[in-house]
């Protein structure tokens, strides 16, 4: 029986990964290492329970007792603090979905593979602040990452049984998020729960708001450097508002293989727990007649800034993505606590990778885990006092 843990457990791609296992089986088909989760005591309980896992791991301290309660009588082991989740990281397993967000996920993702872990790789964090680091580590141990990102896992089934050196274009699409169809003058004013209505896709608050700003998409191009090893120059992006249209391979012959279905994380979350075969999976098909029409725009980067320090951060490379990651984590923290508007976001990033740029030596490549902490720590420093001028202005 094949061992699995989920990091991340309770979070929407966790919640769409226990619904596939579920249907798989759950505990008749899978043996259940680890599940972890933040401060959703009680789904995380429940879970553990469905899938009969063997440890339950809650990331805050305080959600420790809270855990034990839910669990008591059951025999699930229950552990609470990032070592935990790094314990936890460090158990022999066959498949990891890595979904926490933000950061925090990388190095609970390393440690697997350092176990020789299948690693499905849905926290983006991971490739942008180490994906030197991270594509080393796995092939040193011998295991493989499969991407779960939808754009990402579009791109690996459009090259099954092709050659990369004959890839000459690999195009992300972006549905635009909830702020898409604004004028750009009216985006100054855009609330956080604004930003929050995304017309297709049911996500997180973090990445919903990332959508919005294209910081989602913008770290996307960076992991689609990182994982397919392709020449920056390759990467393009699209506006797709329909999101049918996952990504897009283009070859040298200018045939181009466009991977399609419905906007349903549980496609790619499934793809990745079975390949190499692919598995019945309880997603909607699409119904072409009713779909109509697929639309495309080219996106605005005056109005998408996320996607020029993208480009300029793979250019740099090194700690760089760790730099841009940092600073955006910091700068979403603001807007969604209201002390900065929409747009001072990207200033905020753009500030910090443009002070950090000068003060170290940001395009040095990581080699251990330390190098991506330190850098991550100091560009947390430098966008909170970006941010903070930003708010007193």
């Amino acid at each position: 029986m094949r061992r699995i843990s989920v990091f991340g457990a309770t979070g929407s791609v966790g919640e769409s990964t226990f619904d596939l296992l579920m249907h798989a089986g759950g505990p008749a088909s899978f043996d259940t290492v680890a599940l972890t989760g933040g401060r959703n005591v009680q789904r995380l309980a429940q879970m553990a329970v469905a899938l009969k896992a063997k440890l339950a791991v809650t990331a805050h301290d305080d959600c420790y007792e809270p855990l034990r309660l839910a669990l008591s009588g059951t025999g699930i082991h229950v552990a609470a603090g990032t070592s935990a989740i790094l314990d936890a990281a460090d158990a022999p397993t066959d498949w990891v979905m890595s979904a926490i967000v933000g950061a925090a996920g990388l190095e609970p993702g390393l440690r697997a593979l350092q176990q020789g872990a299948t690693l499905a790789l849905a926290n983006k964090e991971s490739l942008v602040t180490a994906g030197q680091l991270l594509m080393a580590t796995a092939a040193a141990h011998g295991a493989r990452i499969l991407p779960v990102d939808s754009e990402h896992s579009a791109i690996f089934q459009a090259l099954v049984g092709e050659d990369i050196s004959a890839v000459d274009r690999i195009i992300l699409t972006a549905s635009g998020g909830a702020l898409r169809d604004w004028p750009a003058d009216r985006l100054a004013i855009a609330k956080v729960t604004d930003a929050l209505a995304h017309p297709n896709w049911s996500m997180g608050a973090r990445i919903t708001i990332d959508s919005a700003s294209m910081f989602n998409k913008a770290l996307e191009v960076i992991e689609t450097r990182e994982f397919f090893d392709v020449d920056p120059d390759q990467i393009e992006v699209i506006i797709h508002p329909e999101s049918i249209i996952h990504s897009m391979v283009g070859y040298r012959d200018g045939a181009i293989m466009a991977h399609l279905g419905s906007p349903d994380m549980r496609h790619p979350i499934g793809y990745a727990l079975n390949w190499p075969v692919r598995a019945p999976l309880p997603v909607a098909r699409i119904d072409f007649a009713a779909l109509g029409r697929l639309t495309f725009q080219s996106p605005d980067e005056s109005r998408y800034p996320a996607l020029r320090l993208a480009r300029e951060v793979m250019a740099l490379r090194g700690l760089s993505g760790a730099a841009l990651n940092a600073a955006k984590e910091i700068a979403l923290d603001h807007f969604m606590d209201g002390r900065i508007g929409f747009l001072d976001m990207a200033a905020v990033v753009d500030a910090t990778v443009s002070q950090l740029s000068a003060e170290t030596r940001l395009g040095t490549a990581a080699t251990a885990i330390e190098d991506v902490r330190a850098m991550d720590h100091l560009a947390r420093i430098r966008a909170t006092e970006h941010a903070i001028k930003r708010q007193l202005r």
